[in-house]
């Protein structure tokens, strides 16, 4: 049994997946993991292939000590800093205070969540961790609407990305699978979510 006041769902998933949407659906804070993406000046930036660009559906693309360490002050303190990001400037814009209100569970949902599902379950953060998974073909429009209505990058980018994501989103499940997230539908996880018990762990 945990001794913190509040452990973390991760809820991961290939971009588009829905992520976002069932989080605010949980009824439960939730840290957007994808804040903590790395500026785009950084020098450790991946690099696409050829050197065309920077890959930003890499882990190295993201701050995953950081994101742990927001993890972890929410759980330990229920409450944290975090960053602000503008993904269409690729840059941190600011900081946000996030207070979760005394809630004993909370939602850190992001693209790269299932990469610190082992570190979190370390450090006895973890009550669950969640891959959404569904159509490819589904995903890749619901993922190409929502970044050209935000600006999120050029349309050309964003053309290239989406084919290249859609044709390998059952490796990214696969491999968020392997990393210890349970793979499931929108409808499943949001029923898993309101299923776990308050008082001890869901076990992996």
């Amino acid at each position: 049994m945990s001794s913190l006041p509040a452990r973390v769902i991760l809820l991961a998933g290939p971009s588009g997946s829905g992520k976002s949407s069932l989080a605010a659906r949980a009824g439960l804070p939730v840290l957007a993991l994808d804040d903590f993406y790395k500026d785009g000046d950084d020098p450790s930036l991946p690099a696409l292939p050829g050197g065309t660009g920077t890959d930003w559906d890499a882990p190295g693309s993201w701050h995953s000590a950081a994101a742990v360490a927001a993890i972890a002050a929410l759980c330990a303190e229920g409450a944290a800093d975090t960053p602000v990001y503008d993904i269409g400037a690729s840059a941190a814009t600011g900081r946000a205070r996030l207070d979760l209100g005394g809630a004993p569970l909370f939602v850190a949902e992001g693209i790269f969540a299932a990469e610190i599902v082992g570190r979190c379950r370390e450090l006895g953060l973890l009550a669950d961790a969640i891959c959404l998974r569904g159509r490819p073909s589904t995903t890749a429009r619901r993922r190409f609407l929502r970044d050209l209505r935000e600006g999120r990058k050029a349309v050309p980018f964003l053309l290239r990305r989406g084919w290249h994501l859609m044709r390998a989103e059952r490796a990214i499940v696969e491999r968020q699978t392997a990393l210890g997230c349970h793979p499931c539908d929108g409808a499943t996880a949001l029923a898993r979510i309101h299923a776990i018990p308050v008082a001890e762990p869901v076990a992996p």
